[in-house]
């Protein structure tokens, strides 16, 4: 029996945050919508009387994700080189600006949450993130409310060791993105050692379907001789092309076509004014959502993107 006019609406309004929940407890938009739409599915085809269709849906959400993170896991330890998040970027598919950082968390925390068991991830999204009341997460997980309590106050721990101590501000962070571009882009050394961490890390997330680097890349003296060597190799071919400078999970960077034919996001970690790490998305499968963007940039309100298209028969 279709449910009323009325729970349809209720679900879209309630659309934007479970589709965060999903996002974020799985690490994929295309996964999150996934689950969302099975969520609205399952509702459809219950006969039973909801009071609190927002903490119901919650519920069902959370469970879906947490059923897919153990096949998720599996598939992990097959993976080929680093894993990085999907990009989570504003205005790109169901994801609108506002709701990129209405959590707080960017690509560096939600590393930080991989490293937490799917129960401490849902404790702590569920409580810290999207304050649902303890009581309610503990019936959600089918864990005693002391058990949960226990599950976020580890999550907690690890989330916040990882969150900077200062945060650099959007203005500087964009600043800094866009020396970093063209620093890398020119092979200028001098330019990426005064503005790259002695620690940087750069990460690289091909999948194995696409050429990345299988292992990250530490160090500030072999991140500068990577720059050499990419300089030397394909001297008068800029190594990357920006289609888009845009916002990724909370952190600055770009979107771009590696030598006019591989499409990737690059996004930056920056600390203490300084570059610590450079997170790389090469894996095309994780770039679908990207890719319909780049399509629809006939009309695209930064001038400077329209000089750095994909060349025609690349």
């Amino acid at each position: 029996m279709p449910r009323p006019d009325g729970d349809l609406a209720l679900f879209e309004a309630e659309r934007p945050r479970l589709l965060r929940l999903g996002y974020r407890m799985l690490g994929s938009v295309a996964e999150a919508e996934d689950v969302v739409q099975d969520a609205w599915l399952r509702w459809t085809r219950s006969d039973a009387s909801v009071d609190a269709p927002a903490g119901y849906l919650t519920r069902i959400v959370t469970r879906l994700c947490l059923d897919r993170m153990k096949s998720a896991r599996a598939r992990r330890e097959t993976y080929v080189g680093a894993w990085l998040p999907e990009p989570l970027i504003a205005g790109l598919g169901s994801v609108e600006p506002e709701e990129v950082d209405a959590d707080e968390l960017t690509l560096t925390l939600m590393l930080a949450l991989e490293r937490l068991s799917p129960l401490e991830r849902a404790a702590f999204l569920l409580h810290d993130v999207f304050g649902v009341a303890l009581g309610e997460v503990a019936g959600t997980l089918d864990r005693d409310p002391a058990a949960v309590r226990q599950l976020a106050v580890r999550a907690r721990k690890h989330v916040h060791a990882a969150r900077p101590r200062y945060p650099v501000g959007r203005a500087q962070a964009d600043r800094i993105a866009q020396a970093f571009f063209a620093a890398s882009r020119d092979g200028d050394l001098a330019a990426l050692t005064s503005m790259l961490a002695d620690d940087v890390v750069i990460r690289s997330d091909g999948g194995g379907k696409v050429v990345a680097f299988r292992n990250p890349i530490r160090g500030i003296d072999r991140v500068l001789r990577l720059y050499a060597g990419l300089k030397k190799k394909f001297a008068g071919q800029p190594p990357v092309q920006v289609v888009r400078s845009i916002t990724i999970d909370g952190l600055p960077g770009y979107i771009g076509y590696d030598r006019g034919d591989i499409l990737q996001t690059t996004a930056l970690e920056i600390r203490d004014g300084r570059i610590a790490a450079i997170y790389i998305v090469r894996n095309p499968d994780k770039l679908r959502h990207v890719a319909a963007l780049i399509g629809d940039l006939g009309s695209d309100p930064n001038p400077a993107a329209s000089a750095a298209r994909r060349p025609s028969g690349s």
